[in-house]
């Protein structure tokens, strides 16, 4: 039988540990950001194009029958060159690379970047097949970005491509 003393031993420490967490679970306050700091967060992932060829009628007629495809597609991906540029200064510039043993899966790239509230011209370009020159997406935009907002960067080529949300 457990004596009085050990009784209310265990009520005063179970009560301080119990005062503990509540202290802390609440009391010095995080915040990720500062007040008038909003947040660009470019997080996507793609498929790069692949560098297909076209097969001459010569090699066509080599093959058999039942393999006669008329190009010829290496199972590897392209990289994909990528510009992010704020008020017409670069933010971030990256090639992503396919995953994968063979450089046949997605590439992918996730990068916040933290800046002052207020409105900038933002700007990403993307060229997905780095056989073609230039970039085949281009998005650009007036936003106002609100202290603690978080503006996401995206890509989807259901929605048109890049897109802002």
């Amino acid at each position: 039988m457990a004596k009085p003393a050990a009784i209310v031993g265990q009520i005063v420490l179970y009560g301080a540990f119990a005062a503990f967490i509540g202290y802390f679970s609440t009391a010095p306050t995080y915040k990720q950001i500062a007040d008038d700091v909003a947040l660009i967060k470019l997080s996507m992932s793609h498929l790069g194009g692949r560098e297909c060829r076209k097969r001459s009628p010569e090699e066509l007629a080599k093959l058999p029958p039942n393999m006669r495809a008329p190009l010829e597609c290496p199972r590897g991906r392209s990289d994909i060159k990528l510009q992010v540029e704020l008020d017409g200064r670069p933010l971030f510039e990256t090639v992503m690379h396919p995953t994968g043993l063979s450089r046949d899966g997605v590439s992918t790239v996730y990068k916040r970047f933290e800046v002052k509230a207020g409105t900038y011209q933002l700007g990403v370009k993307m060229n997905d097949n780095l056989v073609n020159p230039g970039f085949n997406f281009v998005k650009e935009a007036q936003v106002t970005l609100k202290p603690a907002q978080v503006l996401v960067i995206d890509f989807n080529p259901d929605k048109g491509g890049l897109f802002f949300q």
